[in-house]
């Protein structure tokens, strides 16, 4: 019988759990410090989180499991590197996902939710008002990912998690330098849409914010992977 993600954590009396080594690795991915191709070395994990090599190989399954990470036969395990079609799926899945997700905010969001969204805004705002980059592009994912959770479906939290994980990995290996995952406004222009309890608008914003995104990539080029992989997850 197969295991659930549950069931293969264990946790010593010291070091992180697969998950919390899942988190970590998704947290560095989301923020473009760990580029697509970059190789994660298990020696190199161990050393990193001060676990063992069986934690680390079953938190490379799990992350292997959601698409973040590629295992290959006799070479080892590589952050995925996504093609221009699987971009055009990710993005075309996040298109319907989360306008089903706007529209059912937009009719039920109430003051509690709305206060959320737009604390989260203001959160960005201030992140790109001291030039904080790495905490712009940590808070733009994830407020698509609030938005899930404020929608209050734990299936559509767990399928967007990923799905904007996987959007992180397209812009460090197809955006432009300097940008990152959401343009600036549009969020804020969303939260107004959600404010005012208008569902079309709410949803064309999204549809348009989305494929504003996808427009900025540039699928012809990719970026050479970096790096120190335990300098990278050390700052995490």
């Amino acid at each position: 019988m197969s295991k659930t993600a549950q069931e293969w954590v264990t946790r010593p009396e010291s070091g992180p759990t697969e998950l919390e080594i899942v988190d970590r690795i998704v947290a560095a991915v989301m923020e473009q410090r760990l580029p697509p191709g970059t190789k994660l070395s298990e020696a190199k994990l161990c050393e990193t989180f001060g676990a063992g090599r069986m934690r680390v190989r079953r938190a490379l399954l799990l992350l292997s499991n959601q698409g973040i990470v590629d295992l290959e036969s006799n070479r080892g395990a590589f952050i995925a590197r996504p093609d221009a079609k699987a971009a055009h799926d990710i993005f075309s899945a996040r298109s319907d996902i989360e306008s089903a997700v706007i529209r059912r905010i937009a009719r039920q969001a109430d003051a509690r939710d709305i206060a959320i969204l737009e604390e989260h805004v203001q959160a960005e705002d201030a992140a790109r008002a001291r030039g904080d980059r790495r905490e712009v592009i940590r808070l733009s994912g994830e407020f698509h990912v609030k938005l899930a959770e404020v929608s209050d479906n734990a299936v559509i939290l767990r399928i967007l998690r990923e799905l904007v994980t996987r959007t992180s990995l397209l812009i460090a290996l197809f955006g432009t330098k300097g940008v990152a995952n959401c343009p600036d406004h549009e969020h804020a222009d969303i939260v107004s849409a959600i404010r005012d309890r208008d569902v079309v608008r709410a949803e064309m914003m999204m549809r348009h914010h989305l494929r504003h995104i996808e427009e900025g990539l540039n699928l012809t080029r990719s970026e050479e992977p970096p790096l120190d992989l335990v300098d990278i997850l050390r700052s995490a």
